[in-house]
């Protein structure tokens, strides 16, 4: 996850205060000086951290915990709204047409940026154009082209011409249609004179209604010269995040976002076209903090469903509340996992099994979990529409005829039996219930407390048990 080790390293910190009814300063200041070194660690701006960590250890020492609050609980609340607020608000961008013009500096990711923007966009039913500008890069033109493709968006870009001003006026014309127009421009290694030039002549052509700047997770404290400068150039409305799926710091983004008085619009988590999420300061920090992040996670589930109903018409999620679950049904809703993103990323998002819960698992653990659901997914192509339908009639002669069909082991097809029958188990539960136990079991599931309680008698809805 983004910023995963500051994460991990203030989860750290909070749980020396486990137990504790009241915090006496040494209590603060320790705890400081670890969130201190944290953010530090993550390349947010020394100026920053000293601001942050002064305001958290005045109001630990001045403010009174609620009655029945822990010293933790309360001090994670304190850290929780601060790291919020230093963040500031999500970047205004309503569902409306506009056009976006996009900064950065070569290697950034603005080509791939520009596309999953453009994605999203096209998920919130408007119609979206890429137009790419960059005429200096080798192979821009091609990347942008094959990105927007597999975005299945409009794209406009003349590998002919050499004038990045030109193309960007005729690029609009081009795709006037669209409702949302995003202008990637060229990047270069360094600031230099010609980039800026360039940049601020495409942005008096194309008059954006907002610019944004593209910044790699990885650019560590010289985010706050580079974002200073395209602010000063062509005024930077909010922040791109990208590659947020590596290992990188991410804190040199946050000073970005502080520099230019601006904003968090998008977080670029992968390499496809679909990962990428809205920027949300409240879940971005709950996560942070091993809380969970219950908006983000309701919207990938809905987006995974929506897309693998699409890809067989005969298969409704709905009539698993309904009938018997088969499985089919599980391989459907495995395929529904995969299209949400990543298993630690999804994990993140679930109050109780990310954060704290994540940090004790080997470093390969979802790795293997995807593996595992790999193997499942071989071994029920090699199944009879019988098998899948009814389940109850593979017995161990059917057992040795799917193994050798799927090429997996005799084991793994019983633990995909087993798997089922604990699936179908916990949603005969979830049949049995009215509206009024739905919404207390979300109200529980709301207030996990980080320490694996959250998911309750969750743990046999998804092939991972």
């Amino acid at each position: 996850m983004v910023l995963d080790n500051l994460g991990s390293s203030l989860r750290g910190t909070l749980s020396k205060l486990q137990g504790k009814s009241r915090l006496d300063e040494d209590d603060v200041q320790e705890v400081v000086k670890e969130i201190q070194r944290s953010l530090l660690q993550a390349d947010v701006d020394v100026d920053l951290v000293m601001d942050l960590s002064e305001s958290i250890e005045t109001r630990a020492l001045e403010e009174e915990p609620p009655g029945g609050t822990s010293a933790r609980d309360h001090v994670l609340k304190i850290v929780y709204e601060e790291l919020v607020d230093l963040i500031g608000e999500s970047t205004e961008l309503p569902l409306e047409p506009q056009t976006i013009l996009l900064a950065g500096l070569q290697g950034s990711g603005k080509t791939t940026s520009a596309a999953k923007m453009a994605w999203w966009f096209s998920k919130k039913g408007l119609r979206p154009a890429v137009i790419q500008t960059d005429t200096f890069r080798p192979g821009a033109y091609d990347q942008a082209e094959q990105m927007a493709d597999r975005a299945e968006v409009e794209f406009y870009g003349d590998p002919e011409s050499d004038d990045p001003v030109e193309i960007a006026r005729e690029g609009l014309d081009a795709t006037a249609d669209a409702d949302v127009h995003i202008v990637d421009t060229a990047g270069r290694h360094a600031l230099e004179d010609d980039l800026i030039d360039e940049i601020e002549e495409i942005e008096s052509a194309v008059d954006p209604d907002r610019s944004l700047l593209v910044l790699d997770a990885a650019i560590g404290q010289g985010a706050k010269e580079q974002a200073r400068q395209f602010d000063d150039s062509v005024g930077i409305d909010g922040v791109v995040i990208t590659k947020l799926d590596g290992t990188a710091k991410g804190g040199g983004a946050l000073t970005a976002v502080n520099e230019t008085d601006s904003s968090i619009a998008f977080l670029g988590t992968g390499e496809t076209v679909q990962d990428i999420e809205r920027f949300e300061p409240d879940g971005f920090i709950s996560r942070l903090l091993g809380m969970g992040d219950l908006k983000q996670l309701s919207e990938r589930v809905e987006r995974a469903m929506a897309e693998t109903g699409e890809e067989d018409d005969d298969w409704d999620p709905q009539d698993i509340m309904e009938g018997s679950f088969t499985l089919k049904d599980m391989q459907k809703q495995m395929e529904a996992m995969n299209n949400m993103g990543p298993l630690d990323q999804v994990m993140d998002m679930i109050p109780g099994m990310g954060g704290g819960l994540m940090d004790q698992l080997p470093d390969d653990a979802m790795d293997v979990t995807q593996e595992r659901m790999r193997t499942f997914d071989v071994a029920m192509d090699s199944m009879t529409d019988e098998e899948l339908e009814n389940p109850r009639v593979i017995g161990q002669e059917r057992v040795e005829r799917i193994s050798r069909g799927a090429g997996v082991p005799e084991e793994s097809i019983r633990e995909l039996l087993e798997q089922h029958r604990m699936m179908e188990r916990t949603i005969k539960q979830f049949q049995g219930m009215g509206d009024g136990d739905m919404q207390r079991m979300m109200k529980k599931l709301q207030q996990g407390d980080g320490g694996g309680g959250g998911m309750g008698g969750m743990g046999g809805m998804g092939p991972f048990g």
